[in-house]
């Protein structure tokens, strides 16, 4: 079974560069306190890492 992970948006992105508007886009993120669950891969890790301030890892599974 594949490992996921629960994130949930907690910073606007009003006023934030495009790129990182995009990067919540492409999480699956675009209103406050919104929750997604996705596969645990590098990617998905990457793109957090690049937007802490805005996610926050609610749960790991797997």
């Amino acid at each position: 079974m594949a490992k996921t992970i629960v994130i949930k948006q907690i910073g606007s992105p009003i006023r934030r560069p495009e790129k990182q508007r995009q990067t919540l886009i492409g999480l699956g993120l675009n209103k406050m306190h919104k929750t997604r669950e996705l596969e645990d891969t590098p990617a998905v890790r990457g793109m957090i890492n690049k937007i802490p301030h805005m996610v926050q890892i609610i749960e790991e599974k797997g």
